[in-house]
């Protein structure tokens, strides 16, 4: 269940592929077509990726990822009356 997403920076990714390979979802891919620095660059596949961040922490180039968490909606607390 995605709980967030990612985007990426085509011109920061540096092509390394360490996003593809710690993605345990396997939602990252490196694109076949280059990127104008002559790379080809990470890109998402947006119906497997569920938001876990983990891409971001092995990314050694600093912009290249963005993280974005979904918000979860506000959920009503009852209390029950005690006795």
């Amino acid at each position: 269940m995605a709980k967030g997403t990612i985007t990426v920076n085509q011109d920061e990714c540096k092509g390394c592929g360490l996003c593809v390979e710690s993605c345990p979802v396997k939602g990252l891919e490196l694109s076949p077509e280059l990127n104008h620095y002559g790379i080809h660059p990470a890109f998402l596949n947006v119906d497997a990726c569920t938001g876990c961040g983990i891409c971001y922490f092995v990314c050694p180039e600093p912009g290249a990822l963005t993280v974005y968490k979904l918000a979860t909606s506000p959920v009503e607390v009852t209390h029950a009356a005690t006795v």
